[in-house]
């Protein structure tokens, strides 16, 4: 899959760290990988965004960002009030294609969930992910309350025709509860689809080198990953 759309089920799900980590095992694969950002809000002309963060952690990845909006709101709403020019789906899906053809990997990561608005006309990840034809990876939370939102998301991606590829847990606590537990194996079920990770939380706070290493142990398989998830489920079930 030259193209991955990577979103989440809401906002703060882990969603740049797995993107890192998925960037991260790919490179540990041989494979060249660009990240782009079609809108990155709540950062200034002079901050990190959230690509430069897959770069720190997952290593030489190509970045690239559409658009930066001050204020930390959906990107509509934050590009109307800050008087800028909207990010539209046909822009991301040319970017996304045009990288495509200079890499192995293109991995796009969202703004919060699949259908947060880019601009007036009502135009979101999932209609660039649909302009694109590219599988869909959705990145959840471990506990209680995320398997609504993951199947909501699941059957949003399916009544668009787009392919699920897989969820993965964006922070997998140190210390699960029993909803956490119940759901590693729920997750799979409601969105009838595999889950493919489960980042360990606080990866993003690892030196880059420990990052890279380990990235591969959170990943399943078709994510360039050894993760195992009948024996992850196994080892967690309540």
């Amino acid at each position: 899959m030259p193209v991955l759309v990577i979103t989440g089920t809401g906002t703060e799900v882990g969603k740049t760290v797995t993107t890192a980590a998925v960037a991260a095992a790919a490179l540990a694969a041989g494979r060249s990988v660009a990240v782009l950002k079609p809108a990155q809000t709540g950062v200034r002309p002079d901050e990190r965004g959230d690509a430069d963060e897959v770069a720190r952690l997952a290593g030489p990845v190509t970045t690239a960002e559409l658009a930066r909006y001050p204020e930390p709101l959906a990107p509509g709403t934050a590009a109307r009030r800050a008087g800028m020019a909207p990010v539209h789906p046909h822009e991301v899906a040319e970017a996304a294609a045009k990288l495509a053809t200079e890499h192995d990997l293109v991995l796009v990561e969202g703004a919060g969930g699949l259908l947060v608005r880019f601009d007036a006309a009502g135009g979101t990840l999932a209609d660039a992910a649909e302009l694109l034809g590219a599988p869909v990876l959705v990145v959840a939370p471990a506990g209680l309350g995320t398997l609504n939102s993951t199947e909501l998301t699941a059957r949003e991606l399916r009544a668009r025709g787009l392919e699920l590829a897989g969820v993965v847990i964006g922070s997998w606590p140190e210390s699960p509860d029993l909803a956490s537990r119940c759901n590693v194996a729920d997750l799979s079920e409601v969105a009838d689809a595999p889950l493919l990770g489960a980042i360990p939380s606080g990866a993003g706070n690892l030196p880059p080198t420990d990052f890279r290493t380990a990235a591969p142990t959170w990943l399943a398989p078709p994510l360039d990953g050894v993760w195992d998830a009948k024996a992850f489920g196994a080892r967690e079930a309540p």
